[in-house]
Parts: C-alpha cells; sequence; structure tokens
C-alpha cells in the first residue's frame, strides 16, 4: 500500500490508468460504500481493464453516506458551505498529509513555489464556515509564503485594497484567492490598477447575487483591476487534488488528477474525450473514494485539459441514485 501511495505522485501520462486501475482494486476491497454501489449496477470488477470502465460514484453519496476506507478514522473532515437545499458535503480525510502534499503538488505545477508569493485571502463565507478543504489549502500556502503580509481577509476589504496596492508598488509577486461574489463586490468598491496582481477566482455566488459565466465573471474583473487574464481554481470538498486555469477558461488538472466525460442520458457511457457530464479520477483521493460522477458539465480535450460550462440539477444525474 505504501508503495502505490508514493507512485500516485509520480502519476503522468503513461502509468496514470495503470495506477487508476490499482487504486480501483483497491478501493472495491477496502470501502465499503464504494463497493456497494460497483455491485448495485452490476459491475463486473474483472472486466474493468480501462479509465472509461471503472464505476464514478455519484457526487450525492458524500452527502448521505460517510465515505472513507474501512478501519480508517478521519484525522480531519471537511464540509462543504451547503448553500443547496440538499445539504452539505462531507469529505472524511484519514490522513491530511495526503490533502497537504496533493495541493502543493498541484499549486507547485500551476504557478511555482508557494513561499515566492504574497498569498492573500478574500474567501469570507469560507473561514466563517471553519471547516472549508478551501480555507485549509489557502492558510497552508500562506504558511509557505516568505511574505509575513500573507493573509487571510473576511469583509476588511479597503485594508485588502491597501495591501495590494502596496505589493504592486513593490512589485511584489502576489496571489488574491477570492470567492466570486467577494471578488466581485470588491472590484465595484475598490477598482484599481493591478496588471501585475493575480487573481484566482475559486467560483461560487453562494446565493449572494445572480450566477453569472465564467467569461463574463473573468471580464468583470478584468476591467475593475486592469488585469490581463483572471486565473480560476477548480476543486471541490470531495476532491484533495485541484486544476488550475491560467487564461481563457481553460482548466489542466495536477498529475494526480484527470477529466473524464459522460453521456447526459446514460451515466455509464463514459469517453475520455467530448462533451457531458463531468466525471473526475483523484488519486490522492485513495482513503475516500477517486472516481466521482460530479454535477458539472464541461468538455474535455485531447491532451487531458478541459474547460466547465455550467451545472446539471438533480433530475439530469439519471441512472445515478442508487443507494443515495
Amino acid at each position: 500500500m505504501t508503495q502505490l501511495i508514493n507512485n500516485i505522485w509520480q502519476a503522468n501520462e503513461s502509468n496514470f490508468e495503470h495506477l487508476a486501475l490499482a487504486v480501483f482494486n483497491f478501493q472495491y476491497q477496502n470501502n465499503t460504500i464504494y463497493k456497494q454501489y460497483v455491485d448495485a449496477i452490476n459491475c463486473n470488477v474483472s472486466n474493468v481493464q480501462s479509465l472509461v470502465d471503472i464505476p464514478y460514484l455519484p457526487i450525492q453519496f458524500f452527502k448521505t453516506h460517510n465515505i472513507i476506507c474501512n478501519n480508517f478514522t478521519p484525522e480531519i473532515i471537511f464540509k462543504s458551505s451547503g448553500t443547496g437545499n440538499s445539504g452539505y458535503s462531507k469529505h472524511l480525510i484519514a490522513q491530511k498529509e495526503l490533502y497537504i502534499k496533493s495541493f502543493t503538488n498541484g499549486f507547485k505545477q500551476a504557478f511555482g513555489e508557494a513561499k515566492n508569493y504574497l498569498i492573500l485571502g478574500l474567501l469570507p463565507n469560507y473561514v466563517e464556515q471553519g471547516d472549508s478543504s478551501l480555507v485549509y489549502m489557502v492558510n497552508y500556502l500562506m504558511q509557505q509564503s516568505a511574505y509575513p503580509q500573507s493573509k487571510m481577509y473576511l469583509y476588511n476589504m479597503q485594508e485588502l485594497a491597501q495591501t495590494l496596492q502596496w505589493a504592486q508598488q513593490q512589485n511584489i509577486p502576489t496571489i488574491l484567492f477570492g470567492v466570486t461574489y467577494a471578488l466581485l463586490q470588491f472590484a465595484e468598491k475598490h477598482p484599481m490598477q493591478l496588471p501585475t496582481i493575480t487573481i484566482i477566482e475559486t467560483g461560487g455566488m453562494k446565493g449572494r447575487g445572480q450566477e453569472l459565466t465564467r467569461e463574463i465573471l473573468h471580464q468583470k474583473l478584468s476591467n475593475a483591476f486592469s488585469v490581463k487574464n483572471i486565473c480560476s481554481e477548480y476543486g471541490m470538498t470531495e476532491l484533495l487534488s485541484q486544476a488550475y486555469s491560467l487564461e481563457q477558461e481553460i482548466f489542466t488538472p495536477s498529475n494526480t488528477m484527470k477529466i473524464l466525460v459522460r453521456d447526459l442520458y446514460d451515466p455509464f457511457d463514459v469517453k475520455l474525450t467530448q462533451k457531458g457530464g463531468i466525471n473526475i479520477i483523484d488519486l490522492a483521493n485513495i482513503y475516500s473514494c477517486s472516481f466521482i460522477a460530479t454535477q458539472d458539465q464541461g468538455a474535455v480535450f485531447s491532451n487531458g485539459n478541459f474547460t466547465i460550462t455550467g451545472r446539471l440539477d438533480n433530475t439530469d444525474m439519471r441512472g445515478c441514485n442508487l443507494l443515495v
């Protein structure tokens, strides 16, 4: 088992399928809920020979079940914001070091070492929630920063504006993580020239306004801050790995993560590329579930990069309600 975990961090295009199949066999044998799901859909595990053969657990299971491999007690539990009517998801993390290693690797692949950046956070509702995986990640990255001014902000936007202006004037490489609605409020109250600042929106209006397409959102933020590109982070409570978009709303997953698509009318028809519902393989989820059918829809390209085009409602998760 230790060797499999070590190999996960070395995942690449040539060995990803082999690693994923090894993780599938481990989770089928050791994760009771996942095994029940695989058996309930009459999947013959001996026929699982490729990524598209693997059963993908509907993401709603994280709201209704404790998804963790047998004989493990969680070191930490992350919860979603629970803004919808169906409650919040919870992710039981058997070893938080796996999460730390996963998100630090993903950040490094996209931006380099965290120590080289002043890192700021504008994630008020997540901070107030108290058990957010996103806040855990950003706080940890701040701790790695060589700049003591790295800080999480709630509603003190005037102070944030002053810090960003100072960083811009001092030519300090700076990253601002922000939830969508808070970034929009900040842009409205404090438009300014920040051409060298990296702004990463993490999604989410959280019921605080009209949902915007990512294209419109990025245009509003770009205009407000005179930034050429707005970056995005694609992650969720149910994942330990992330993907980042540096431009044009195209995401690149970290090496422990792969995106596939499923037919909207047949959730068991999975393809490596095309448009449809988004399925995710997250090898870092080795002690929970690495194979998740999300409620997002989008497109996956031949190089493995992807776009997110919207959300599916529960009625679109046809055939995925077994055991829920």
